[in-house]
């Protein structure tokens, strides 16, 4: 995330000098901390915070944890990794729900945190789950609050509960003693009466904010938590706050007693390392984040996974059940099915597969959450995330028979298409190059049988290996001819009976299987007994193998 960026780099660069030692001594270990102890600062981390962690570090790293490991260097990465999971809550910590709806769930926080915008976020991401959340607009100081729930209500597909107008007048401040217009108390009441009337399972009340904290702030906010009784109060925090984010979130959970934090913006270009300061200062969890401007920019605080980031150890776990969220299933179905039938990859395919990597979000942020991205962070800020777009441009300026047979696009075929789609000939270009690599790829996967031995595709030439006929070369063995006597006399004599049996039966892989108790394949008598050996009928020259 952006946000932490500047602290991933430091600890990054830190780890790096780290493991070109195979041995650590106490020096390497305090200039380690040293170096750690000025990255937490310089993001913002809140100086308590900063003293707890860099001393459990150099404990934990000057002990026999680290002393007796087969690579030192690599363990005191994981040290701190479990610190700084430690410090950002430790576990995940979901939302609690009531044992009879509706779940009331209060947001708080200082004006320009983005409580309204969270309270659709959260009403999306709740709705998607198959719960049927109402949003309360019991901000009523703060100039056009209530329209803007009611826009950001309707953008998540969601009721709002919205009986006053609130305050409308642009003029009014409501960092100084703006006029109270109705009652915050009494709306958020009836907004839980409301949701039990028409049987909404979840009310999201969104409350006042100011500019700073002050008595009249939070006197409102507990007294709207003592009307509600909410079984949830989450604190939306903005993450480019800096120091004055531990102060506040002191304040508010001595004032309201919030449950959870949240932490909004951090997909901003600020140190933002207070954030993580909130859950380790007032013990109360970081449950949700909210990464963008988009409804779905929202996501579950995961502190493991957070903490891999900011190590640039990746996040792939949440990569994964993105892909799940967006990817079609029934569709996936479809493409393995036909790879596994030989027919070939088309543009169509190729169109259906860029189209679903476009529903999973930004392909910034998916190529962040890789392991080691860091070190490509200016690749990736120069990356165009545009280019899918013009990729569909492209394929819908193509007839059917184009994107089914891409081999006779020529060159005028390529001049309507760029004209078309607004791109260039040498867009289409590099798009069928693209286009024919996957293609290839393809090919061999249907070639290969899928999954390897080893988890990997079985491309040709070997389980796991992407080895096709034209890389054989000089090395490649040479065909198995028919096999000759050999000259061990217990395999000869192997060879001899297995020469006999095909004769007899046609081998082992073409002869039935023999009824139990049967020799030579020849069933034994009605009566239970053996058969005669000496009354089998053998092809001549063959009777010297049964001693005749």
């Amino acid at each position: 995330m952006p946000v932490f960026n500047s602290l991933s780099d430091r600890l990054t660069s830190t780890f790096k000098n780290l493991r070109t030692r195979g041995r650590l001594s106490e020096a390497d270990i305090d200039a380690t901390v040293r170096e750690i102890r000025r990255a937490l600062l310089d993001a913002d981390v809140a100086v308590p915070v900063v003293r707890e962690f860099t001393g459990a570090v150099r404990e934990r790293a000057l002990s026999s944890e680290v002393s007796g490991a087969l690579n030192p260097a690599q363990q005191v990465v994981k040290i701190v990794n479990e610190e700084l999971v430690d410090i950002l809550g430790g576990a995940t910590r979901p939302l609690t729900l009531a044992k009879t709806p509706p779940t009331v769930i209060m947001l708080a926080g200082l004006q320009g945190a983005g409580k309204t915008t969270l309270a659709g976020k959260l009403a999306h991401a709740l709705k998607g789950q198959g719960h049927t959340p109402v949003l309360v607009a019991a901000d009523l100081q703060r100039p056009n609050a209530v329209t803007q729930l009611s826009v950001v209500a309707e953008r998540a597909g969601v009721p709002v509960f919205a009986p006053h107008p609130g305050n409308t007048s642009e003029a009014d401040d409501p960092a100084a003693d703006a006029p109270l217009i109705g009652d915050p108390v009494g709306v958020a009441r009836d907004g839980v009466a409301y949701a039990r009337d028409r049987q909404h399972d979840v009310v999201i009340v969104d409350t006042a904010g100011r500019l700073g904290i002050d008595e009249v702030l939070m006197q409102q906010a507990s007294d709207i938590r003592a009307a509600v009784n909410p079984d949830e109060v989450l604190f939306v925090i903005d993450a480019m706050i800096g120091q004055d984010a531990v102060n506040t979130a002191k304040a508010f959970a001595d004032g309201v007693d919030f449950t959870g934090v949240v932490l909004s913006k951090l997909d901003g270009d600020a140190r933002g390392g207070a954030a993580l300061s909130v859950a380790k200062v007032t013990g109360r969890p970081i449950m949700f984040a909210s990464t963008g401007e988009k409804l779905t920019d929202f996501e579950v605080f995961h502190p493991d996974r957070m903490a891999s980031r900011i190590l640039d150890m990746g996040d792939v776990l949440t990569l994964i059940e993105q892909a799940e969220k967006a990817f079609d299933a029934d569709e996936a179905e479809k493409m393995a099915a036909k790879v596994a039938s030989g027919q070939d990859f088309t543009l169509a395919d190729f169109l259906v597969q860029m189209q679903q990597l476009k529903n999973m979000g930004s392909m910034k942020k998916m190529l962040g959450m890789l392991p080691g991205m860091a070190q490509m962070r200016d690749q990736l800020d120069q990356f165009d995330e545009r280019e899918v777009g013009r990729i569909e441009a492209i394929i819908h300026s193509m007839t059917p028979t184009e994107r089914d047979n891409p081999k006779i696009i020529n060159g005028s075929r390529r001049a309507r298409i760029a004209k078309g789609s607004g791109t260039t000939t040498t867009a289409i270009n590099q798009l069928l190059e693209r286009f024919e690599s996957a293609q290839k790829m393809m090919r061999q996967m249907a070639k290969g049988g899928g999954i390897g031995p080893n988890g990997m595709p079985a491309m040709p030439g070997g389980p796991g290996m992407g080895m096709g006929k034209k890389s054989r070369g000089k090395t490649a063995p040479p065909k198995k001819g028919k096999k000759g006597k050999s000259g061990n006399p217990a395999k000869r004599a192997q060879q001899e009976r297995e020469a006999m049996e095909r004769a007899l039966g046609g081998g082992p892989a073409a002869k039935p299987a023999a009824p139990a108790g049967s020799a030579f394949g020849v069933a034994p008598k009605k009566n239970d007994e053996a058969p005669d050996l000496n009354n089998i009928e053998l092809p001549p020259g063959l009777e010297k193998f049964l001693g005749r």
